[in-house]
């Protein structure tokens, strides 16, 4: 079996590594598999008080973005040879416009395709191009499948047929193209689970134990009894409507837990938001990956993320979750002095209970709004999450 293997393109590209297995036979016919495999760039983030910087590439040829600029970094492995070349300036970046919704009072973000960072470009790339090459193998795969089953067919007519028809030797050679399908089978599986975008993480101490904080503050939040996604607020004439609510608030349950696209493998926990009415938000240590699908997703730098959060008073005319905290009382129908309205008969007392809330907004067009039952969970992931952007923040601007 030959193996012949290319690297081609450069640091900002999908990397080829070209695999041929030849001499594939099988009866009556010449099978082979050729296939030009991509070699995943890895991801390299590193954290430090020096500041945060991101390598693109793979082993000999990389791309480095940090607060000092781009680099193109080439080398040939083992020789000690290495050449670095600066690219561009930090301050190369033009400035994004501010993103408005057409709607003030629903609330979701602009389409994915249009949000992504630009310094984290090179990141979505290296995504596309695992999740195309894993498609593309399992292809393939499929091909190799239907052709190892035809040759397990023909093993089983030959032996059925008239003696003399097929002798020991063909059958034989069915047996050996049945083994080597096999084997090219298993490596090909071996690449599918190897498509995935390799992310290596390396924290200074105190900012890798900030950001397990973040996790493990998260975890709690996810045990929040009810978390909702707002998708739409508006305000409404109080004395009109009668009621105590000067916000209309529309949302829909969702589930948060812990949880990574499938084109990215880390060691760390990354957190997921699922979305009611637009792409699920993953986070990760310096991003965050907007995902609708494999062809629709943004990637947006974490220091680019306006974060806030904070507690809602919220009429409750539901079921009032068991973590929440009633903290007044309030009428179905009220006067502008907040006493019940006697001209409405059966008027009942509803609670106002305490939500968490946290917003999330970028000037490219996140805009995203949770409320949680559990306010107390709610405030310690927002303090844990605060604290760790500010220091992606400060050893970003060194």
């Amino acid at each position: 079996m030959g193996v012949t293997q290319t690297l081609v393109g450069n640091a900002r590209k999908p990397f080829f590594v070209e695999i041929n297995y030849n001499n594939i036979k099988s009866w009556h016919m010449a099978w082979s598999y050729r296939k030009r495999i991509k070699i995943i760039p890895r991801v390299h983030l590193n954290f430090s008080k020096s500041g945060i910087s991101t390598s693109i590439g793979v082993r000999g040829a990389s791309v480095t973005f940090s607060n000092s600029g781009t680099y193109l970094n080439t080398g040939i492995p083992g020789t000690g040879l290495y050449n670095r070349q600066k690219l561009s300036n930090s301050n190369d970046t033009p400035v994004d416009s501010v993103y408005t919704s057409p709607l003030d009072d629903n609330i979701f973000s602009a389409d994915v395709q249009e949000i992504t960072s630009q310094d984290m470009q090179g990141i979505k790339e290296a995504i596309i191009a695992a999740h195309e090459q894993r498609l593309d193998l399992k292809r393939d795969l499929a091909k190799i499948n239907l052709s190892t089953t035809v040759s397990y067919l023909s093993l089983a007519f030959s032996c059925i047929l008239i003696f003399g028809l097929f002798n020991k030797k063909v059958r034989d050679n069915i047996k050996a193209s049945i083994r080597t399908k096999k084997d090219v089978a298993q490596k090909v599986k071996e690449q599918i689970n190897n498509s995935y975008v390799g992310l290596e993480i390396d924290f200074d101490p105190d900012i890798g134990q900030k950001y397990l904080k973040v996790v493990d503050s998260f975890k709690k939040l996810c045990t929040s009894h009810r978390i909702w996604d707002v998708v739409s607020a508006h305000y409404q004439d109080r004395v009109v409507a009668r009621s105590s609510a000067s916000t209309i608030v529309r949302k829909t349950e969702v589930k948060f837990g812990t949880k990574s696209i499938s084109d990215i493998k880390m060691k760390y926990e990354s957190l997921l938001f699922k979305n009611a009415n637009g792409a699920d938000l993953y986070f990760y240590p310096s991003f965050i990956v907007m995902y609708s699908s494999s062809k629709k997703f943004a990637v947006i730098g974490l220091d680019e993320i306006e974060f806030s959060h904070s507690f809602v008073r919220f009429t409750e005319t539901g079921s009032v979750p068991s973590d929440s905290k009633i903290i007044d009382r309030t009428w179905a129908k009220v006067n502008k002095n907040g006493t019940p309205d006697k001209r409405f008969k059966g008027n009942y007392q509803i609670p106002v209970v305490r939500y968490g809330e946290i917003t999330l907004r970028t000037a490219t067009g996140l805009h995203e709004e949770y409320e949680f039952s559990n306010y107390e969970y709610c405030s310690e992931f927002g303090e844990a999450f605060k604290d760790y952007q500010s220091i992606i923040k400060t050893i970003g601007n060194k």
